[in-house]
């Protein structure tokens, strides 16, 4: 689902809401319901277990180069 932040340019409030193509337009402020708010830019996080910073990654369907064991 997309979730996007936003700040409203009235009030200054920042809130995160999920928001549909379709209900782009539709967006206020849920403290002072000013229309249009801001929509800020967010930070993509994932996490893999095992992974460290600088480590490739590889895909689990493709042979090691080892071979098989």
């Amino acid at each position: 689902m997309p979730l996007y932040e936003f700040r409203c340019p009235k009030c200054g409030h920042e809130f995160e809401q999920i928001v549909f193509s379709s209900d782009k337009g539709l967006v206020k402020c849920p403290k002072c319901a000013a229309p249009k708010p801001e929509r800020l830019l967010s930070i993509f996080s994932s996490s893999t277990t095992g992974m460290r910073a600088g480590a490739s990654v590889s895909s689990s369907c493709a042979p090691s180069s080892r071979g098989f064991s």
